[in-house]
């Protein structure tokens, strides 16, 4: 798919499937990274509760929204946005997570974080392995993992009316983003295949499948926390 570019006037090379997924799961880590150590700082420092008593309550409205616009910004302008600007706009998505990532600290014993981190790290790295490896095409479960999400939603907003479904939701939030780490690894791969003619959407494609990527560790993290108790 060679449209003429020329790699070196965008600063890299014509790289292997290997190093370009490896260089994608970097920038997935490195989003990990920001979100956790931002999270950890802000709940040292107490600057969670002044960013909370800032919003008055509309904390949480106020990041999903902000949260929201930007992964559908960052999709919807991939062909205008430059390199630089994805990077930033991914780096500004791990940031905003970070402050309802803070919370989790008032809410979890620091042992269950930890060892939760653990097993999402174990369910994560063997389902992008297997993702890596199959020969298989995941992208014909990609409709019923859009549908287990729409259900997942649905099931979220019965809670409020139903208690006792906890449980069960979270467990469906393991089985969907587990799911979810598999196609999104396999995608990289199409997406190797389908820009290399063009190195700079090729670079931009890298930073959403590392969204991509970021998103199903921290669901996945997330619904298995859940499984465990909170602080008394």
């Amino acid at each position: 798919m060679n449209q003429g570019y020329d790699y070196q006037s965008f600063g890299i090379s014509r790289e292997s499937l290997a190093s370009y997924t490896a260089k994608t799961f970097g920038w997935m880590f490195l989003g990990l990274f920001v979100t956790f150590a931002a999270s950890i700082a802000m709940y040292w420092t107490g600057a969670y509760y002044y960013v909370l008593a800032t919003f008055n309550g509309l904390l949480p409205i106020v990041l999903g929204v902000a949260e929201i616009a930007v992964v559908l910004y960052l999709s919807a302008r991939l062909h205008k946005l430059s390199i630089t600007a994805a990077r930033g706009l991914f780096f500004l998505y791990a940031l905003l997570n970070a402050v309802t990532f803070s919370s989790i600290f008032l809410l979890y014993n620091v042992s269950s974080l930890v060892f939760v981190f653990g097993m999402t790290s174990v369910y994560f790295g063997v389902m992008a392995l297997y993702g890596y490896m199959t020969k298989a095409d995941l992208s014909r479960i990609r409709p019923v993992l859009l549908f287990g999400l729409v259900a997942l939603i649905a099931l979220a907003l019965l809670s409020l009316f139903i208690p006792g479904l906890d449980t069960g939701i979270c467990l469906i939030g393991v089985v969907i983003f587990v799911a979810f780490t598999a196609y999104d690894t396999q995608k990289i791969r199409q997406n190797y295949a389908y820009f290399q003619g063009n190195p700079e959407l090729l670079q931009k494609a890298s930073i959403v499948s590392a969204l991509q990527l970021y998103l199903d560790f921290i669901n996945l993290f997330l619904y298995l926390l859940r499984l465990f108790n909170r602080r008394d």
